[in-house]
């Protein structure tokens, strides 16, 4: 099993670990700060170095209990050989602002008690994010009435923390998990994994985010689209404060 630095420290840039397999498309190594793309959030990359020769992380992806590394060449590496890693921090960074900007979105439409559960789905890329919602009707009007209040907790600069509770502890709190897949996974896991946006949001994740939400920076309403008669999508972009 790979040790996950990110889930801890978000903000870790470089590491060092080995190599514990080498497979054909990568490596697995015992623990690793890369991000392995999943629940919405694109993988980090970087380079891995050993013995002075540096790898590319083009790819990286979870399989099973392992997260493989995809490099160019991991044939010329070897299980038990050290190596650094480097993360994209650009890359990352972008990814966790946009993250934390979701979570405080979903928040926001999770207080209208008309609204509770409508949103679906996200993705996030390094220069925008969308959310999905399961609305018959959406304007512009309400999209930006969601930006506005998004950026109230934005400007209040609250903290963003991680904690853990045990499943029976976390079953406690019936709005941890807000879509289907995520109250399916609660299910199967024995330590749940917490994102806390203090005073604003508390959610099961296991993404990378930033430690205030200042660091978000504007949220700015791009568009919305119509994807079908419940499916309503709010696309944004960040820019600094």
């Amino acid at each position: 099993m790979t040790a996950r630095l990110y889930y801890d420290d978000s903000y870790l840039r470089k590491f060092e670990t080995s190599i514990i397999e080498t497979r054909a498309e990568g490596v697995v190594l015992e623990a690793t700060a890369f991000y392995p793309v999943g629940g919405g959030q694109p993988s980090d990359t970087g380079i891995l170095i050993s013995n002075g020769e540096e790898y590319v992380v083009s790819d990286v992806a979870k399989s099973g209990d392992s997260i493989i590394h995809h490099l160019a060449d991991p044939a010329t590496l070897a299980p038990g050989e050290h190596v650094t890693g480097i993360i994209d921090w650009d890359r990352r960074y972008a990814h966790m602002r946009y993250h934390t900007a979701v979570h405080i979105i979903d928040a926001v439409v999770n207080r209208n008690s008309n609204l509770e559960g409508s949103i679906t789905g996200s993705q996030i890329y390094h220069d925008r994010s969308r959310v999905d919602f399961n609305l018959e009707s959406f304007t512009r009007d309400m999209a930006q009435g969601f930006a506005d209040a998004a950026n109230e907790v934005v400007e209040a600069d609250v903290p963003v923390t991680v904690r853990y509770l045990s499943q029976e502890d976390a079953m406690k709190y019936p709005k941890l998990a807000r879509t289907a897949p995520g109250r399916d996974l609660l299910k199967s896991l024995d330590r749940i994994r917490i994102v806390d946006i203090q005073g604003v949001d508390f959610q099961s994740d296991g993404g990378t985010h930033v430690a205030r939400t200042g660091e978000v920076g504007r949220i700015v309403v791009d568009r919305i689209e119509s994807k079908g008669r419940n499916n309503k999508r709010l696309v944004f972009h960040l820019e600094d404060r």
